[in-house]
């Protein structure tokens, strides 16, 4: 019964995601971006980034020779976006990853047992809720050592709290459903209810979420970076941001220098909404 009903949910599969020509449009920019994470690491060699081997002058205008110009050191700033790619991907789908863990775990649990154990998460849900994200995030880059761990952590510790809520929510639907009470008067305990009917009727959702948590995860990577928080030893479009207002690119009027990275986060984030709002139509599509 849990089955038909998230096959429900999912009426249309792939061919409902490509109706959506925004969500395809967005799965191409994400497809394109995971490209080059994965290639320019491959490609770049080691000596081009190097500050003390570049042979460039600093604040040169986009050219044949650098696409898009050079930053204060001489470095490429096509080869630092390329390079910048994947460490923004990869803090944004793994502190999503964590985000939507925790908040999966903990809104299932509050759900399904409720009394003491939902009254405990709901209370610590509502101060996650209340605390601002950034701010809490801020403290915990602060506090623990630099990082791209670190970031990781920050960021998912404080983006759970919407995922738990509704999950939730979707969790208390599924087991006032006739087919749950069903299974508990035929045995079926804890593990087999949260496995077998809640756990399959959430992960649609979830999944949904997800994107939109990557979205939400790339924007707080860009911004704690751009703040100086971000890892020292890493490139990323919010740490190209930081050293461009570091280093005075306003006055040096080196807009090649501001606008890509600032140009790739937005379409990224906005390639992972136009996603996730097609997953959503499909998912729960309007009867």
């Amino acid at each position: 019964m849990s089955g038909t009903l998230t096959g429900r949910r999912g009426n249309g599969g792939v061919s409902g995601f490509l109706a959506h020509r925004a969500g395809v449009a967005g799965a191409g920019i994400l497809v394109a971006a995971a490209v080059v994470a994965v290639v320019a690491p491959l490609l770049i060699p080691a000596d081009a980034l190097d500050v003390t081997r570049v042979t460039a002058a600093p604040w040169q205008s986009p050219s044949a020779e650098h696409w898009l110009g050079t930053d204060h050191t001489g470095r490429s700033v096509a080869l630092l976006m390329a390079q910048g790619t994947g460490t923004s991907l990869f803090v944004g789908l793994t502190a999503a990853v964590l985000a939507v863990g925790i908040g999966t775990l903990v809104g299932i649990l509050s759900g399904h047992f409720g009394g003491l154990v939902s009254g405990a998460l709901l209370r610590i849900t509502d101060f996650f809720l209340v605390l601002p994200a950034l701010v809490l995030a801020i403290a915990l880059s602060t506090v623990l050592p630099r990082g791209l761990g670190t970031i990781v952590l920050a960021i998912g510790l404080t983006s759970w709290p919407s995922t738990a809520r509704m999950v939730r929510a979707q969790t208390l639907t599924i087991e006032a459903r006739p087919f749950v009470e069903r299974a508990r008067a035929l045995g079926g305990g804890h593990g087999h209810v949260i496995g077998r009917h809640v756990l399959p009727s959430v992960v649609p959702l979830v999944l949904v979420n997800a994107t939109l948590a990557v979205a939400s995860a790339i924007v707080a990577e860009s911004t704690l970076a751009f703040l100086g928080l971000g890892d020292p030893t890493r490139i990323s479009w919010g740490a190209m941001l930081h050293q461009a207002q570091l280093h005075g690119a306003v006055p040096q009027r080196a807009w090649w220098f501001l606008l890509p990275p600032g140009v790739a986060i937005v379409v990224v984030v906005l390639a992972f909404t136009l996603v996730g709002r097609a997953l959503e139509a499909v998912v729960t599509p309007k009867r």
